[in-house]
């Protein structure tokens, strides 16, 4: 009795040494993006997201921009909807080109502006001083941390990236007669979508290696907390077989 008693003594500390172990803080979400040229710009883009509850870090590397020009860049979207990158059928005007606010139809509007610093909400979209600027060679490099709203960081894979900007003409500059369809004090150049590309969370879970062994992905106890538990069951059994054989000795 006093064997048993002491097995089921050891199997309940085993319970509360793996119910007190502090689980592993919650993985981020990984997204990323593979942004396609819009309105024939030949600009691509990859990001890179990490969100851990609304804390996003994003990583942006594009090629193929205006170089030497300010280059806004939102994530767009409805929360709670579905969106789309838009094709050439969203031109209504007929002029060959996707502007902006054609394209809000698909993308839906600004949910967030990628600035380089300051406010990143919906309220910077035309916040050209603070968006980064094209190389020489028309690359850009970009990467912030920042809070996400609520709504924003629950749907962030239905959203979408948009990077604006083309030198149409080729002048070196945003310039030309057409104007911005979002702020007519600017041309259509400074804020024409120039790529899109959706915001696709990566499958989680699996096996992190690392030094001293595996870690499991659920964030439960380490192993070598349930070998420490099995080792202490395995001890306790020891020692009751062992008085075992002594009383029998007896």
């Amino acid at each position: 009795m006093k064997n048993r008693r002491s097995m089921t003594l050891l199997a309940g500390a085993l319970l509360l040494v793996l119910a007190a172990t502090p689980a592993s803080a919650d993985h981020a979400t990984t997204y990323q993006a593979d942004l396609q040229p819009l309105n024939d710009s030949g600009v691509t883009a990859t990001a890179d997201l990490s969100l851990a509850d609304r804390e996003l870090e994003i990583t942006i590397n594009a090629e193929g921009l205006a170089p030497g020009q300010p280059h806004a860049q939102h994530i767009h979207g409805v929360t709670g909807e579905t969106s789309a990158c838009p094709g050439p059928d969203a031109d209504q005007d007929g002029d060959g080109l996707v502007s902006t606010a054609e394209g809000v139809p698909s993308y839906g509007g600004v949910l967030q502006s990628l600035t380089t610093e300051g406010d990143t909400s919906g309220d910077s979209a035309l916040a050209v001083d603070r968006f980064p600027v094209a190389g020489d060679d028309g690359s850009v490099s970009y990467s912030r941390t920042f809070e996400l709203p609520q709504d924003v960081a629950d749907d962030l894979g239905n959203l979408h990236l948009v990077l604006h900007g083309i030198d149409l003409d080729d002048s070196g500059a945003y310039d030309g007669d057409a104007v911005s369809s979002l702020d007519d004090s600017l041309p259509l150049e400074a804020t024409i979508p120039a790529a899109c590309g959706t915001l696709a969370a990566m499958p989680s879970g699996g096996v992190q290696t690392g030094a001293g062994g595996t870690a499991p992905a659920d964030g439960g106890a380490t192993p070598m907390v349930a070998l420490f538990g099995l080792g202490l069951l395995g001890t306790g059994a020891l020692v009751a077989r062992r008085r075992r054989e002594a009383r029998i000795e007896r």
